[in-house]
């Protein structure tokens, strides 16, 4: 049986006319990524901001850690949302200290593990200056740092990766997948479906302030597998038949969607029979293709 690090049942939340959040349903199993999805406007940043209590839901029950979600909580929450806010004229350090006391660090055990993270990133040169002299990717590694710094059970970042060129993103996808693998759960909104891709366990797909798919990302993956796949041929053509269409076509190099009457044996032997097969490989739904068909289909 799954242990749940948020548990939330008919959340709503509206603001005069506009309906932010119609009966949000949520299940977070403790340890996992679960990426939160959707398209702009559809509730995404209202729900994280929820969790993380910046705002109240109007009705819908919350439970953390099996515990009705509470003010305390929040020590145990680590917030990174997709605008940040660091005080410009303060120096790095000062303000990393700062922020990590103010989320119950004593100053000596702050700053011995700030250094550390600061070591870690290569940035211990960026100590002493001020938040107005760095890049928009500095800045967001020192936002970084200062959100996992008191090591929270939940870890709440929306687009985490914005403003950092690939290879840093590379790095805090790393650190990401690190927390997770040390038992920290997080919650990752982003518009990068190949990051969801490649480190999510759970999904969920917000639209319309409706939760309209949640789940294992493998198990939702294996629902959306619509019997397709890449063949790679040798010579001749193929064309469409009662027992395969052909999706799109590239030179030698065809994607192909099985028909109801026949299987993956009886379609690599149907085509033997017409040519020489290089490759045969079946084609898995990807988080792009799943979340256009769930928007689309909504």
């Amino acid at each position: 049986m799954k242990d749940y690090i948020i548990k939330g049942e008919n959340i709503v939340k509206q603001y005069g006319k506009h309906i932010a959040l119609n009966n949000i349903n949520i299940s977070i199993p403790k340890g996992s990524i679960y990426g939160l999805l959707g398209p702009n406007g559809a509730g995404k940043t209202t729900l994280m901001r929820i969790l993380n209590q910046i705002i109240m839901p109007d009705s819908g029950k919350i439970i953390f850690d099996k515990k009705p979600l509470q003010k305390k909580h929040v020590a145990e929450i680590g917030y990174l949302p997709e605008e940040r806010g660091l005080y410009k004229k303060m120096k790095v350090g000062e303000q990393a200290l700062y922020l990590a006391q103010l989320k119950g660090m004593h100053y000596t055990q702050a700053k011995k593990t700030l250094l550390t993270w600061f070591e870690k990133f290569n940035i211990l040169g960026w100590w002493d200056k001020k938040i107005e002299n760095l890049s928009k990717g500095m800045a967001q590694k020192i936002q970084f740092i200062v959100t996992i710094i008191h090591k929270p059970k939940l870890l709440i970042f929306d687009e985490p990766f914005s403003g950092f060129d690939p290879i840093n993103a590379s790095v805090i996808k790393n650190e990401i997948i690190n927390l997770k693998n040390n038992g920290t759960t997080i919650i990752f909104s982003t518009h990068r479906m190949e990051s969801v891709e490649e480190i999510c366990d759970y999904i969920c797909l917000v639209n319309n302030a409706k939760t309209i798919l949640e789940g294992s990302l493998t198990d939702i993956k294996n629902k959306y597998e619509n019997n397709t796949y890449e063949v790679v041929i040798n010579n001749g053509l193929l064309t469409d038949t009662q027992y395969y269409k052909i999706l799109e076509k590239n030179r030698n190099k065809y994607n192909i969607q099985l028909s109801d009457n026949i299987d993956q044996k009886a379609f690599f032997e149907l085509i033997t029979k017409e040519t020489e097969i290089l490759s045969f490989n079946k084609k898995t739904a990807t988080v792009e293709d799943i979340f256009l068909k769930s928007v689309r289909n909504e």
